[in-house]
């Protein structure tokens, strides 16, 4: 404490008694795929010329913007083409930062989890994707490492072409716990390549991944990514019906389809099985990744504070604060801020707790989407 020694007025700075916690992002996507060794890079600006270096396998890049991932994996070409429509359609769909990471061939993506290994310390990735991965295997490590890390989300494509239009052989890994990391999207979009002047497949992952980014920054991460235009795609590799995806939805396969002149997505759903249904919307998951984060990193002051009452209340008062604007935003559940949630730190929460443990208890009531909408309309008579 300061020592005053004449009369006067003095002014103090005091630290609030609680701090105000900011969400973390949630659009960042992480993209694996193969560009392979001899791509032909750009020429840099130079003099005299010279080409940009490709950018070194298995080692993660910011890339910001399309003219960066040119200049650091090369121009649409056959040895990138799949991850760079990818990338492409992520930025093109409002996606705005994402980390890339190459391979040289396609058989170093067989398992992938030495590659996804590489982005666990990238905290600020929050979608992961490997463009053109169907596989069993391929699918259980991207959602291995999203269960394990508990901050991301999968976006996975579908088989691009299904023996049966059954959810079986399109989501070739099973729904389980896992699964609720991560969403399966089908059929494969047709979009213009510049390779060869003319209409291609390309698997939808990237473009959705920006469609996560667009929903976003312009709803909110609460809002299902769903009901969304995928800017770039001219076709669908296959015309689905509403009775195709009555048999796919259920599964949690989410549809692509031509609806009222645009290509949408049109479905919301995560591969979580029946003992997780609470978070079978992606917008419910990739909601509670995004408060769990928020909360952790929000409240790092806590640590080696002294552990009393007025801790309590602080951190009472931050987490409490910050769920009232989840709230006034829409995300939560109910007419007023008790029904939506609760934050409980006190003598009762800590009565148990271990030696330099607190403990405090939150519940909420997140927003699900209104995935069947329902009108019942019936003729009067009028007089």
């Amino acid at each position: 404490m300061a020592q005053y020694f004449a009369p006067g007025v003095y002014v103090e700075e005091v630290p609030p008694a609680a701090r105000p916690i900011a969400g973390v992002g949630t659009s960042v996507a992480g993209f694996i795929g193969v560009a392979a060794d001899d791509v032909v890079m750009p020429t840099r600006p130079d003099s005299p010329p010279a080409t940009f270096p490709l950018a070194p396998a298995g080692v993660p890049q910011l890339i910001t913007g399309w003219e960066q991932f040119r200049n650091t994996f090369g121009d649409f070409q056959t040895g990138n083409a799949i991850l760079a429509h990818a990338v492409y359609g992520f930025f093109h769909n409002g996606g705005t930062r994402c980390w890339v990471q190459r391979v040289a061939d396609t058989g170093a993506l067989s398992d992938p989890a030495e590659e996804l290994a590489r982005f666990a310390p990238i905290d600020e990735i929050a979608i992961v994707a490997i463009p053109g991965a169907t596989t069993n295997v391929q699918h259980e490590a991207i959602l291995g490492h999203c269960f394990n890390l508990k901050d991301r989300f999968a976006v996975l494509d579908g088989v691009q072409s299904p023996a049966t239009l059954t959810p079986a052989n399109i989501a070739l890994v099973g729904r389980s716990e896992a699964g609720g990391y991560g969403a399966v999207y089908f059929p494969w979009i047709k979009v213009f390549d510049p390779i060869t002047n003319t209409v291609t497949s390309v698997p939808p992952s990237g473009h959705i991944a920006g469609i996560y980014a667009r929903s976003d920054a312009t709803r909110g991460v609460h809002k299902a990514p769903a009901n969304e235009v995928v800017l770039g795609a001219v076709e669908v590799d296959r015309a689905l019906s509403r009775a195709d995806q009555e048999g796919l939805n259920p599964d949690g396969v989410n549809v692509i389809r031509l609806l009222t002149g645009a290509i949408k997505v049109w479905g919301a759903r995560t591969r979580a099985d029946a003992d997780h249904s609470e978070f079978q919307y992606i917008s419910t998951r990739r909601f509670f990744n995004f408060l769990r984060e928020s909360i952790d990193e929000g409240t790092q002051f806590v640590v080696f504070e002294p552990n009393n009452p007025a801790l309590w209340q602080r951190i009472t008062r931050s987490v409490g604060d910050f769920l009232l604007n989840q709230w006034q935003a829409g995300a939560l559940f109910g007419e007023t801020p008790r029904q939506a949630f609760f934050v409980r730190c006190d003598k009762d929460t800590n009565a148990n707790a271990g030696p330099g443990q607190v403990i405090t208890e939150i519940g909420v009531a997140i927003v699900q989407p209104a995935e069947f909408v329902i009108f019942r309309i019936q003729q009067t008579t009028g007089g």
